[in-house]
């Protein structure tokens, strides 16, 4: 194994503070209440879109008012992100480890691709994780297989050599899609007993993760 790419919300960072502040200040743009941390949690992973149109009664709002609400949430999300994002404990040393023992780092994110750089770059620095890639318009977001593909292509690593550690079940299927191997962390915002159901190794703390990682 060569490389390690990284899912970045849930995996890598606790963003959730940020997301829903961001999200809030969409609804009440709309007269609409807010939403819970924990409601707001389960509608993670599937990207910006498919956050907003979660958070939205499909009744009131068409699917082309969601995509036209998607550059308001940005708007918001961009005065929201910085005081609501953290890498959880552990996370930090972890990705310095890796780097020293010569693995390639990458991020692979259904977050819009210009927060998913500026996050990974603010918190982590660009020397340690140099390979990013969000959702951008010209490639399909996970599970499709075709951004982890490209994100090898650019750090010149082969599907066979990489490892896809994420916490939702859009992960585990994107690494299956492309053929890579992957892992699984169960302190993100999905559910623990859905990634146990694909059968591939899973992670409960960060040591763990490493162990795994280290072990090849």
């Amino acid at each position: 194994m060569k490389a390690v790419f990284f899912d970045l919300d849930g995996t890598l960072v606790e963003s959730l503070p940020g997301l829903t502040e961001a999200l809030n200040r969409t609804l009440a743009d709309l007269n609409k209440e807010p939403l819970a941390p924990s409601t707001v949690r389960t509608y993670i992973g599937n990207g910006l879109w498919m956050l907003i149109r979660r958070a939205l009664s499909e009744t009131e709002f068409s699917d082309k008012q969601v995509t036209e609400l998607q550059s308001r949430f940005m708007q918001h999300y961009k005065n929201t992100w910085r005081a609501g994002t953290v890498p959880f404990d552990g996370i930090k040393d972890l990705i310095v480890d890796l780097s020293q023992t010569g693995f390639t780092l990458g991020v692979l994110s259904n977050k819009t691709h210009h927060f998913t750089v500026a996050i990974t770059e603010d918190l982590f620095g660009q020397r340690l994780i140099p390979h990013i890639c969000g959702q951008k318009d010209n490639v399909a977001k996970k599970p499709d297989p075709a951004s982890l593909i490209q994100l090898c292509e650019q750090a010149q690593v082969t599907p066979a050599d990489t490892v896809l550690v994420g916490d939702s079940t859009v992960d585990l299927e994107t690494a299956i899609n492309a053929k890579t191997k992957a892992i699984g962390v169960t302190w993100g915002y999905h559910n623990a007993a859905a990634l146990e159901k694909y059968k591939l190794p899973l992670a409960t703390t960060v040591d763990e993760l490493r162990s795994l990682l280290l072990s090849g």
